[in-house]
């Protein structure tokens, strides 16, 4: 069982690059699948990234791929999303969670969930 954070969301301006951390609390992280959703206003929540337990594979949507790296330091008990040359397309709410499967691209898959980090892009 792990309780995820968010972190490092803000407002940037289109180009930028942030990266978003998300810290999950508990014990055995390394055994759960990292992802991050995000969800623009009046919009369903989309996949964007994930990545397996140890880290042995990785996926991502194809809005963002090429442009996000997700990453995982489990010994921090940490997955990250690196978001480079940010578009206003990019704007939401962005969610980690975890995943009891070796690797999720699913709402419905994901067993925990952090409260979210708001991410703007100004155009």
């Amino acid at each position: 069982q792990v309780q995820p954070v968010e972190s490092g969301g803000g407002l940037v301006q289109a180009g930028d690059s942030m990266r978003l951390s998300c810290k999950a609390s508990g014990r055995l992280f390394s055994t759960y699948a990292m992802g991050w959703f995000r969800q623009a206003p009046g919009k369903e929540r989309e996949f964007v990234a994930a990545i397996a337990w140890l880290a042995r594979n990785t996926d991502y949507a194809d809005s963002v791929k090429g442009r996000f790296t997700i990453s995982r330091d489990n010994a921090k008990d940490t997955v990250y999303l690196q978001m480079n040359s940010l578009k206003p397309e990019d704007t939401g709410v962005y969610y980690c969670a975890a995943s009891h499967r070796d690797i999720g691209y699913r709402e419905y898959e994901y067993n925990y969930w952090g409260q979210g980090t708001q991410v703007t892009v100004s155009s």
